[in-house]
């Protein structure tokens, strides 16, 4: 327990002391802004990138492990929306956003730095496709969703543009697709280029967590609508354990494959739930809540499920 303790400090340490300086320093929020564009546009697509162009291409082709990882993420929206319906009564487009925060986790700002710490190189193509399935599949559902409910623009023409935009326009998903095609293509990087991408990599997590700690702390705490601790539990614990039913009944999977999707299942709400209800304007009070309130229960979960895997405890037969 002592290692996985040493193990997980560090990143709940530098997201708290992003935390404790967001509540001390009168700075702000605009003072984000550069880090959070390094962060989209910069280290965390150097990161995925450099992670799918060095895993060969016969490892990313993986059908069966992207369908079950994909079907955990949906089942968690699908739960979570319904969550927001019955016990938030909310209309369609704030209960999307909760089903949002009950299926999106921290893939980008926590997810690669966690889970290459805990299972090594191993992790690395598992990380890179779960985050472009993810992420492709949310970023599809969600705008498709809001833009259906919106009376302006009821059309499913417009709606499917609004998805392919965010889709090509997103920085993370474009810079693993480049890393798999460097992949299938077997093309050398120069050493140059080489050595500015492991600076950029090396940039990310730590950079990542600490905006993570400041944003929390800078978010708006009000009351706790009822939606929020069932969205909540559905991103902590129906979302890791729905993945961990897939595992076993679309397996078998090698085990490092297996234990990084319950692993990156198991992570908080993202903080692209505050920004995404923000461009909407709907749910943006419980969208910060849901966020800060995850984030914190996240220590004990997440802590949880590392001390599983590291155990060897979380076995796929």
């Amino acid at each position: 327990m002592t290692d996985i303790l040493n193990l997980a400090l560090p990143y709940f340490g530098l997201i708290f002391i992003g935390f404790t300086c967001g509540k001390t320093k009168s700075i702000p929020e605009s003072g984000l802004a550069w880090m959070n564009f390094f962060l989209l546009y910069v280290s965390l697509p150097a990161l995925l990138f450099v992670i799918m162009s060095k895993t060969p291409f016969s490892e990313l082709n993986n059908p069966p492990f992207l369908i079950a990882t994909t079907l955990g993420t949906m089942t968690a929206f699908a739960i979570a929306l319904v969550v927001g319906r019955v016990l938030g009564r909310l209309p369609l487009r704030e209960a999307t956003l909760s089903a949002l925060a009950g299926a999106y986790g921290n893939i980008g700002y926590m997810g690669p730095g966690l889970a290459l710490a805990v299972l090594g190189s191993k992790a690395a193509a598992p990380t890179a496709l779960i985050f472009c399935c993810d992420s492709i599949f949310l970023f599809t559902i969600v705008p498709l969703l809001i833009e259906l409910s919106d009376r302006d623009h009821p059309s499913i023409l417009h709606a499917l543009g609004v998805v392919a935009r965010q889709i090509v326009l997103n920085p993370l998903i474009m810079s693993a697709c480049a890393g798999a095609a460097v992949a299938a293509l077997r093309i050398p990087l120069p050493a140059s280029v080489d050595k500015t991408l492991l600076f950029l990599q090396n940039a990310a997590a730590p950079t990542a967590l600490f905006v993570l700690g400041v944003t929390v702390a800078l978010r708006p705490f009000a009351r706790v609508p009822w939606e929020v601790p069932g969205v909540i539990a559905v991103k902590l614990f129906v979302h890791p354990l729905a993945v961990f039913g897939l595992m076993l009944l679309f397996g078998p999977f090698a085990q490092p494959w297996a234990a990084t999707a319950v692993l990156m299942a198991s992570l908080p709400p993202a903080l692209n739930v505050f920004v995404i209800a923000r461009q909407n304007e709907a749910w943006i009070e419980s969208a910060s809540v849901a966020v800060m309130l995850g984030t914190f229960a996240s220590v004990i979960t997440l802590t949880s499920v590392m001390w599983v895997i590291q155990a060897g405890r979380l076995t796929f037969p």
